[in-house]
C-alpha cells in the first residue's frame, strides 16, 4: 500500500536521510569548498532540512541559507528544526527567482529522462558555483541482476526491457560531466564514492524505506498493483536463493559534480 506524503516524509526524515542522503552529503562535505565570498546560498531538495542545517552550523552567520523542500510535509520537518535550534536559516517549497551565490542540489531521487531540466534549473538559479550530487552507472548492479532473473521466474520476459532501461538509463559519470558543461558550467569536477547498503535477507531488502516507498515505486511503475506483489515477493526469495544465510548488499556509484557558470 502506497504511504501517504506525510508518512514519506517522517521516513525521509527517520530513515533515508540518515542512511541514503548521508551518504552523498559526507561525499559533499569531504570534497567542496565554498569560496568564501558568498552571500546567499541555495540548498534545491533539501528534504527534512538535516544537511542545510548542519551547512548552517559550519557557515558564517552573514551567509543566507535557502532551502527548497519537495513536500509541504518535508518543509513543516524542515521549519520545525530551523525553529527548534533557532537556526537563521528559510525552507520553501517554492523554487526562488533570485539569483543565488552558490547552489548545492540532492538529485539522488531525480529520474534519469529528468535530469537535464533539472540542472537547467539549478544552474538557472547561480550567480557562480553549482554542486549536485547522484547515483551514476554501476550503482543497484546486483539489484537489477536479480530483478531480470525475476522476470524470467515469473514469465514476464515482455516487461525485461524495462529493466533494461533502468540499466543503461543511469548516466556514466561522463555522460553527466557532459550534460553539465552543456547546460553552462566550467571548470566541472567530480568525486565519486562507491557506497555499500547491507540487509539481512530479500525480505529486509524489499520491506526497507528506502526500497519500498523510494526506489520500487520508480522502478516498478510499469507494473500494475498485482504483478509488483508477485515481482517483488520473487525478488525476495530470488535473492535469498542465491545468498543462502548470507547477507544481501548493493553498491550505489555516489558521484558528486562540481562547477562554476560561466
Amino acid at each position: 500500500m502506497s504511504k501517504t506524503e506525510k508518512e514519506l516524509a517522517f521516513l525521509r526524515d527517520l530513515y533515508i536521510e540518515t542512511d541514503w542522503t548521508e551518504r552523498f552529503t559526507n561525499l559533499f562535505d569531504d570534497n567542496f569548498k565554498f569560496s568564501g565570498d558568498e552571500e546567499k546560498i541555495l540548498y534545491v531538495n533539501a528534504g527534512a532540512g538535516n544537511h542545510a542545517l548542519a551547512l548552517r552550523e559550519k557557515l558564517d552567520d552573514k551567509i543566507e541559507i535557502f532551502g527548497v523542500s519537495e513536500t509541504q510535509e518535508l518543509l513543516t520537518i524542515a521549519r520545525a528544526k530551523a525553529d527548534a535550534i533557532q537556526a537563521n536559516a528559510d525552507f520553501s517549497i517554492v523554487h526562488p527567482a533570485e539569483k543565488f551565490n552558490a547552489v548545492l542540489a540532492d538529485a539522488s531521487f531525480v529520474r534519469p529522462a529528468e535530469l537535464k531540466s533539472f540542472l537547467a534549473r539549478i544552474i538557472d538559479s547561480s550567480k557562480k558555483q553549482v554542486a549536485f550530487f547522484l547515483p551514476t552507472a554501476s550503482s543497484f548492479g546486483d539489484v537489477f541482476s536479480f530483478l531480470w532473473e525475476t522476470f524470467l521466474n515469473l514469465d514476464l520476459l515482455e516487461k525485461g526491457a524495462e529493466v533494461e532501461r533502468l540499466v543503461t538509463e543511469l548516466p556514466t559519470v561522463s555522460k553527466v560531466e557532459e550534460m553539465a558543461k552543456n547546460s553552462g558550467l566550467t571548470k566541472v569536477q567530480t568525486e565519486t564514492k562507491n557506497e555499500f547498503f547491507e540487509f539481512d535477507n530479500g525480505a529486509a531488502f524489499v520491506n526497507s524505506p528506502l526500497v519500498a516507498d523510494f526506489l520500487f515505486p520508480v522502478w516498478l511503475d510499469f507494473l500494475n498493483e498485482e504483478e509488483k506483489e508477485q515481482v517483488i515477493n520473487k525478488l525476495a526469495q530470488t535473492i535469498d536463493d542465491d545468498c543462502g544465510e548470507l547477507t544481501f548488499r548493493f553498491s550505489v556509484k555516489a558521484t558528486l559534480v562540481v562547477g562554476e557558470k560561466v
